[in-house]
């Protein structure tokens, strides 16, 4: 062909865009930009648009400045965020990115700017004071979201370790309430011959800078289907024509906590006395009247970091990567790139402060990096003893470095033919496993229990089999708990000897129930009532277990019933307890546990907490009379096969707006209650067949 009319054939088939937003029927904005900012802009329309009020709230958060904005009650963040020089840093940040990207942040803070000018009833008043919104404020909320809550996150840092109660939602604790699940299947391992991506993160359901916002961007150079999290201005999760990733939380020690040793006139370090940098700082904070009230205060500075009384003692916290201004650089960079070696290239920059990344593509590699800004330690030391609270009298323990890709743990294209990660330590991301912990930092991640959620994920992959996209659907919304596969059995037989009529009677109901948590189950909320007698509330207690968990055999321990008359005394109270509140002892579990996104809507429910062993996670809120609603787990939930032409499907499990009167708040929980997807609108013209709505920015 002559390449004037393949010119003239491209340019038909490929109209020049115009700047607008196509909103499908589930409130997914569809984002067509003739540039790179122009897209940037209408991205931030649309998040104006479906979550205004949680983003003007966070952006002022972010700036510190929310005690000005909305009382006192904000003052303890800010105070926190401006003795880490947060704001004075952001700015700095904003003006060491490139002119592109500094467009594309200002087309983002335009965009929400503009749609709130055109909506001036959209946001209540009080939330308006934060506006007009900057690239620099854009860039303030990155930095806070990355380094200053999942890195640093307030509560764990400011609270002593024996007090400090981890949730596993966003606050770098072990618990198993938050976090994600990730997969990517070889074609080694897939029916159609091409590779396959799970993006399923778990994070509560509440609106908050948690909230994930599902979006599609296309703009010259630039084309990619995902979400985010509220606020941000790229796609954290993210999927183009030829590869895709997902995140995971992997809680890597970017950061650090010096116990100083106080000496008169300072802190010592090396035998010698230092004195603190002393800087005063201030802040506004909105009085009960309305008047602005400004209180100062003195922030200490010692080599470590800024200074905080901790129970009693000053504590200094160190945070890695402070000078790598590059996270939203590097997102959009690999939501960009279109084979491994441009997506790796973006990650071997070392801009993004954690979490663990599963890749695939249709080239066919699968990946997973357990990735992070991580210190390097010239002492060494244990990854426990990173974690605790450190000497802060020695400079030999104050990390001036980070460690180089390479010692981050990895592994690409493994012979099993599938890598996964259930936010638990990278040693067993793939069957047969392919790494080795000694061949790391020993601080790089844990030595910890692999979490039945976990286990449950690598068992749903291993093996020879090849997965139809149909399979790998199956899969991913399978409600088996491992917990009770491994241990109903052994339960059954520890208490086959009792004439108890209450165990008797749950021994009688658990034996014919087939192990998974369906709407219809009878026996589920029975045993997950045992499983918290015998696990502890968190359900990672491995105290009554025989064999307790270890790498040597990761997918099959713990197991075993240390004593069985203790076991058969938790399933009598489990049974009573399951009577007092239900009234029965065979409640169907969808009539208890019901999906409900803070609306009227209320749908049966099922999955639940991954500590049982269950790969569809839903942590549940506390009982009200006989139900519960969720607190968190299955959020933004996506599945991808490679293949020609493409298959997506996905499910936002609270809808994909949090605005008041919305009518895209509750429209998925009917699909998640009875387990199916959406089809994804990939192309234009299926969006137009599925438009909800047309707006030009």
């Amino acid at each position: 062909m002559k390449p004037a009319l393949f010119a003239l054939l491209l340019a038909t088939a490929a109209p020049a865009l115009a700047d607008e937003v196509l909103w499908d029927s589930y409130g997914v904005p569809h984002i067509y930009a003739d540039s790179e900012a122009g897209a940037f802009k209408g991205f931030g329309w649309a998040q104006a648009a479906s979550h205004g009020n949680v983003l003007l709230r966070m952006y002022g958060e972010s700036r510190a400045r929310a005690a000005e904005y909305w009382g006192a009650e904000h003052a303890p963040l800010d105070r926190y965020l401006i003795a880490h020089d947060a704001p004075e840093r952001s700015r700095a940040w904003y003006k060491a990115q490139t002119p592109q990207m500094r467009a594309n942040l200002d087309g983002f803070a335009a965009g929400i700017n503009a749609y709130l000018a055109a909506h001036p009833d959209h946001v209540p008043a009080e939330l308006k004071r934060v506006l007009p919104i900057t690239g620099i404020d854009v860039m303030a909320h990155a930095h806070r979201l990355m380094q200053f809550l999942y890195v640093a996150p307030m509560g764990r840092m400011l609270t002593p370790p024996a007090a400090f109660k981890p949730t596993g939602i966003g606050d770098g604790g072990d618990g198993d309430a938050g976090g994600s699940n990730g997969w990517a299947v070889a074609p080694s391992r897939s029916e159609s011959g091409a590779a396959m991506l799970l993006a399923n993160p778990h994070l509560p359901w509440a609106p908050s800078l948690l909230t994930y916002y599902e979006a599609q961007i296309t703009a010259p150079g630039h084309s990619a289907y995902g979400a985010t999290q509220v606020g941000l201005p790229v796609l954290r999760f993210a999927f183009n024509n030829n590869l895709g990733f997902t995140n995971t939380v992997n809680n890597m020690l970017g950061a650090t906590r010096f116990a100083l040793e106080e000496a008169p006139g300072g802190y010592r370090l090396d035998g010698k006395v230092m004195a603190y940098r002393r800087v005063t700082k201030s802040l506004l904070i909105r009085q009960s009247d309305g008047s602005l009230k400004r209180e100062s205060f003195m922030q200490r500075h010692s080599v470590h970091g800024p200074v905080f009384d901790v129970g009693g003692k000053p504590i200094a916290v160190r945070i890695a990567g402070l000078d790598r201004p590059g996270v939203l650089q590097a997102y959009l960079d690999m939501g960009k790139a279109q084979d491994f070696a441009g997506f790796e290239s973006a990650l071997k920059r070392l801009q993004i402060p954690s979490f663990n990344i599963v890749y695939a593509d249709r080239a066919g590699h699968v990946f997973h990096i357990s990735n992070g800004i991580l210190p390097r330690h010239k002492t060494g030391g244990t990854h426990a003893f990173w974690a605790g609270i450190v000497p802060g009298n020695r400079s030999d323990l104050i990390s001036t470095e980070i460690e180089p890709y390479e010692s981050l743990p990895k592994a690409l294209d493994p012979p099993g033919g599938f890598v996964q990660n259930a936010n638990d330590p990278p040693w067993v991301n793939t069957m047969p496993r392919v790494i080795d912990p000694k061949d790391y930092p020993a601080h790089a991640a844990p030595p910890l229990p692999m979490s039945l959620r976990a286990q449950m994920s690598a068992r749903l992959l291993m093996g020879t089999d090849r997965l139809s996209f149909a399979e790998f659907t199956r899969r991913k919304l399978t409600t088996t708990s491992l917990l009770a596969e491994r241990m109903k059995g052994p339960l059954l037989a520890a208490t086959a000897g009792s004439d108890d009529p209450d165990v008797a009677g749950a021994r009688d109901l658990l034996a014919g129930w087939d192990n998974r948590f369906e709407s219809d189950a009878r026996a589920a909320i029975l045993f997950e009532h045992w499983a918290t007698n015998f696990a502890g509330p968190g359900l990672n207690d491995q105290s009554n277990f025989v064999r307790h968990w270890t790498l040597d055999d990761p997918l099959n321990t713990p197991s075993g019933i240390k004593d069985p008359a203790a076991a058969t005394a938790m399933l009598k109270a489990a049974a009573q307890a399951v009577k007092s509140r239900f009234g029965r002892l065979d409640p169907a579990y969808g009539d208890t546990s019901r999906f409900s996104a803070g609306e009227s809507v209320s749908v049966p429910g099922n999955g639940g907490e991954g500590g049982l062993g269950l790969f569809r996670t839903i942590s549940w809120g506390p009982w009200s009379g006989a139900t519960r609603v969720p607190i968190a787990g299955e959020t933004w939930v996506n599945l991808v096969e490679f293949s020609t032409p493409m298959k997506a499907i996905a499910t936002m499990s609270y809808g994909n707006s949090s605005q008041p009167g919305t009518a895209h708040r509750s429209d998925q929980l009917n699909l998640l209650s009875e387990k199916r997807f959406r089809q994804l609108w990939l192309t234009r013209a299926d969006v137009e067949r599925n438009l909800e709505k047309r707006e030009g920015y």
